[in-house]
């Protein structure tokens, strides 16, 4: 039974969410329409362009994200004491890029002194709802959706619906969950069979976290210029579409020391991360099965999670959890929070623990 939002979206049990929405009827409708031929590729430039463009309205950062031909997943993270932070004019300035304004709030941003006081609190009201509004994650998926659903009906002349539903939510409880879902989002690519690895997994975080990696870099190895050459191409037809002059929000960045609040950045090394990934996706290969190479348990045992169950993890990260996602104590916390007898993975969760 669908579940309203506010039943799986709660700040105070954490910051941290994997979204994901499939188009309607499950059709390919951002990629090659198989039937026809025709390549709707570009669409997911649009979708790419979007999620950084409202990240860098909002105060919500994306950690992941994975732009598939029927479905996408994003790994977000909600700042609301950056909202908090922000004054009345800064959040009218970032509302009023997306949606317009009542006349009154447009009045107060031109001469706020001239508006008289009982009409200075119906502007303040307004502003303290869009303030909710912009670390609420109910509201940035909407953003992306609508838009995009808007677009493709008008490039195919049609009405109706693009995407199948409201967009499905996973809380992510803990470090663990955050590291396992990002992998999870990085290597859907990789796992479904569509790419062999990482480099060439176009309109994903983790190819787009390798480019601003490399890019200072004056010499590249072939791994590296396929990376160049791919993001090259994602911007030229960035420019086509008349896309490059939205303002975007950088991906949420990693810091490996302990003493960095995960409000901030993520808590791992991007050199760790990147090691994990590619190893990762290296072994999802039906040719390439091995197990955890060595040098790869630091990371993991860092986080509590057993070297010989990440490979089970990562790739059925979705089905494995429901509303929630991260280790027992965290799991039954959540549950009791939203008085649920139970959450789905628990179980999981213990045989994923060190």
């Amino acid at each position: 039974m669908t579940q309203a939002r506010e039943s799986q979206v709660s700040l105070n049990e954490t910051a941290f969410y994997h979204c994901y929405v499939r188009c309607v009827r499950r059709a390919f409708l951002c990629g090659v329409d198989a039937s026809t031929g025709d390549d709707f590729d570009h669409r997911k430039q649009w979708i790419v362009s979007r999620l950084k463009f409202l990240s860098y309205i909002y105060a919500i950062d994306i950690c992941a994200y994975a732009v598939m031909s029927n479905h996408y997943h994003v790994v977000l993270h909600v700042d609301k004491a950056r909202t908090d932070a922000w004054t009345d004019l800064e959040v009218a300035e970032r509302w009023v890029q997306l949606y317009s304004a009542p006349m009154l709030v447009a009045r107060w941003m031109q001469e706020p002194a001239a508006l008289a006081k009982p009409e200075l609190e119906v502007v303040q009201g307004i502003i303290a709802k869009w303030r909710e509004r912009l670390h609420d994650i109910s509201w940035f998926m909407r953003g992306v959706n609508e838009t995009i659903a808007r677009m493709a009906n008008e490039e195919d002349k049609v009405k109706g619906r693009f995407w199948e539903g409201r967009f499905k939510s996973q809380a992510l409880l803990d470090e663990t969950a955050v590291l396992t879902c990002m992998a999870y989002v990085d290597l859907n690519p990789v796992r479904a069979g569509i790419e062999i690895d990482v480099v060439k997994s176009d309109f994903t975080s983790i190819q787009q976290r390798l480019f601003d990696y490399i890019k200072p870099k004056a010499v590249k190895n072939t791994s590296e210029k396929t990376v160049v050459k791919r993001i090259s191409k994602q911007r030229q037809l960035k420019a086509e579409l008349k896309l490059d002059d939205l303002p975007e929000a950088p991906l949420m960045p990693f810091d490996g020391s302990s003493h960095t609040d995960i409000h901030a950045a993520l808590p791992f090394t991007r050199e760790d991360y990147f090691e994990l990934v590619d190893a990762t996706g290296r072994m999802i290969r039906e040719d390439k099965k091995a197990f955890i190479p060595s040098k790869i348990p630091p990371i993991l045992l860092r986080f509590g999670i057993k070297p010989d169950k990440w490979l089970e993890q990562v790739q059925n990260f979705s089905r494995r959890y429901g509303a929630c996602a991260g280790s027992v104590a965290c799991m039954q916390d959540y549950a009791t929070a939203f008085n649920k007898r139970w959450c789905k993975g628990v179980g999981h969760s213990k045989k994923m623990a060190a």
